[in-house]
């Protein structure tokens, strides 16, 4: 695609669009943030930015580590000065690392390639890469120095090394989209947590967990249920191991989502555990006109006096008095997860950073603590003695803001919708998709309940709506996204452009089902046999648009066209639906228009007694698995 050409032709069109629509609609376009925003610098190129995920400190503090996600590097920093080091390129797009007890060695996981690369901190070159999981997001070692255990996102799982030579030893079995491990004080035991709810029943409440690992022993030895929970991010523990705190996202996806102003789409919440607590207490981050939105980094001081919460949507770090949180704790067991006047009790503070922040790192001293602003190359210094911000550490890279990059931070910003209470990337978890359905307001109270599905590789593949009812992404994320979720219509017109072609450019991450053509499997070559076959077992003619191949043709396996494929429910509106596309469906269950196949095979055993969603009555069980294993190829 030719950026600089799109960028200048683009805008025109939408302007125009942006004027008629305020002229009909009598509202002004262009004011407050959202033009700010356009007047920026935005530039058509495309820019390698740093975006820092992750920081830490060498064991002696002399150097700060920061992990850089889209130029895939580590840098490394002079703690003291902030100058640079030196830059270690890594594999792709690196989510999580650590140190190893010695600080010798630092881990990094890559989650686009899987492999972990290990550095020698001395030396500041890679030493080693190591193959593992599906999407490995976080990697912590033992104490000892004998075993490496890694969070993998979509073999929902962590894999047990050898720190030594790499070699896996086993597979732990997580929950699902497990991603982020936290040792406890004395390294005993593995917090991980995920960021996708565990599968439940059709329309009842998410669920998740935090998988709890014997270090020695390299065993699962509980698993602490977050009910309602679907999303959860870092887990931070006091330095006396007593009080565990876990960043995670309450949705409230099993009533109509309608009116933000009337209670809103998610509750922001931590979970408290641990001998302080008890039995976990969820306790809410949210208050009326100001929101915690997508609570993601935790830090607690080393003398227990205050937890520090990054909240990525509202680009803000919350501050916490953790006495008065206890004592709310023990007084309210719940519960409280929408309770918006909660919050004023133990909150004591709200420190604007940057864009999208993320991990965190406290200085030795403890009287500072430096925030990786992930979607605008910064660190924020917060002086935890004051809980001010006493400066910004801006990283090496471009200074200009390209399209591409202020469509991400749209994206992901919680400030264009009602009282800043959600964001795009809520329901698209890092820009794919939650594992959830919806009952959205457009479409009736209780009416068309509705799968998030993936936005990977989204380009070319409208209409959207599972009805086909919008023609565009424009129209998708413009007026739609305006009325129904943020409720105003404030994105102007470059705004509005530079987001769609953000979402446009997104790329399916890499399919681990998917082998050269020449590797496949003798499963998945059956399988491709069944999906475009055009007659049955029986030798009887399949009708065109009842072939598998008809309605998910091309290369994202959609034609683009509704049909009725005898799945509708009491609920929906409409009996034809949009065909959705096939990327990398092996991973983003449930599926079917409004969730209710919680599996690939629950498609057709259970929800194709006509045989109107492909012919499949006629095949065996073990053919049926072959189909499936060549969709997970798609």
């Amino acid at each position: 695609m030719n950026w600089p050409i799109h960028r200048w032709l683009q805008p025109a069109v939408v302007a125009v669009l942006a004027a008629v629509a305020a002229v009909l609609l009598g509202v002004s376009v262009g004011h407050g943030d959202a033009a700010h925003a356009a007047a920026m610098p935005v530039t058509g190129e495309v820019l390698n930015y740093a975006s820092p995920v992750e920081l830490l400190f060498s064991p002696d503090g002399a150097r700060l580590y920061v992990l850089c996600q889209q130029s895939d590097e580590v840098r490394v920093l002079d703690a003291k000065s902030d100058a640079a080091i030196k830059s270690i390129t890594v594999g792709r797009v690196p989510r999580g690392f650590s140190l190893s007890a010695s600080g010798d060695r630092l881990f990094v996981a890559n989650s686009w390639d899987d492999t972990v690369s290990i550095i020698d901190t001395k030396s500041l070159a890679i030493t080693a890469t190591w193959p593992v999981g599906s999407e490995p997001s976080s990697i912590v070692a033992d104490r000892e120095g004998k075993r490496l255990f890694v969070a993998n996102r979509i073999s929902n799982d962590v894999a047990v090394l050898d720190a030594n030579t790499g070699v896996e030893e086993k597979r732990l079995a997580a929950g699902r989209g497990a991603s982020y491990i936290t040792p406890s004080p004395d390294g005993s035991r593995l917090y991980v947590t995920h960021v996708y709810p565990n599968p439940t029943p059709h329309r009842t409440a998410p669920e998740s967990e935090i998988t709890v690992i014997d270090t020695a022993r390299a065993v699962v030895v509980d698993r602490i249920i977050l009910h309602n929970i679907a999303h959860a991010f870092h887990v931070a523990f006091s330095a006396d191991g007593r009080l565990g705190v876990a960043a995670e996202m309450h949705p409230k996806n099993l009533i109509p989502l309608a009116h933000l102003e009337h209670g809103g789409a998610f509750a922001d919440t931590l979970m408290l555990f641990g001998a302080d607590v008890g039995k976990p207490v969820e306790i809410p981050l949210d208050e009326l006109e100001r929101y915690a939105v997508r609570p993601f980094g935790v830090a607690i001081m080393a003398d227990k006096s205050r937890i520090f919460v990054t909240c990525e949507g509202s680009e803000l770090v919350t501050v916490l008095d953790v006495q008065r949180l206890l004592r709310f704790a023990h007084t309210h067991r719940g519960p409280n997860a929408q309770d918006l006047s909660a919050s004023a009790d133990y909150v004591i503070a709200h420190i604007a950073v940057g864009h999208d922040p993320r991990g965190m790192a406290m200085k030795h001293d403890g009287h500072s603590l430096l925030v990786a602003n992930r979607l605008d190359d910064t660190i924020s210094v917060i002086d935890t003695r004051t809980n001010r911000l006493a400066s910004t550490i801006a990283l090496a890279g471009p200074k200009k803001l390209s399209v591409l990059r202020h469509g991400e931070q749209t994206f992901y910003t919680a400030r264009h919708s009602f009282q800043g209470q959600i964001g795009c990337a809520n329901c698209h978890i890092d820009s794919t998709f939650d594992g959830l359905t919806w009952d959205l307001e457009p479409d009736g109270f209780g009416r068309d309940i509705v799968d998030n599905r993936p936005i990977e590789d989204v380009k070319d593949t409208e209409p959207f709506k599972w009805n086909g009812g919008n023609p565009n992404l424009p129209t998708e994320c413009g007026p739609r996204t305006e009325k129904y979720f943020w409720r105003a219509e404030n994105y102007d017109d470059l705004t509005l452009t530079d987001l769609v072609v953000y979402i446009r450019s997104l790329q399916a991450r890499p399919n681990r089902w998917r082998r050269p053509i020449s590797e496949s499997t003798p499963a998945q070559e059956r399988g491709k046999d069944l999906f475009t076959r055009d007659k049955d077992k029986f030798g009887n003619a399949i009708l065109e648009t009842n072939r598998c191949v008809f309605c998910h043709s091309g290369k994202k396996g959609t034609n683009q066209k509704s049909f009725d494929v005898g799945t509708k429910k009491w609920t929906d509106n409409t009996g034809p639906l949009d065909t959705p596309q096939l990327t990398n469906i092996g991973i983003t269950g449930p599926y079917l228009h409004d969730g209710s196949a919680a599996t690939l095979e629950q498609i057709w055993t259970v929800f194709n007694p006509e045989d109107k969603h492909g012919r499949t009555n006629d095949l065996t069980k073990d053919e049926l698995n072959d189909l499936i294993e060549y969709l997970r190829t798609r």
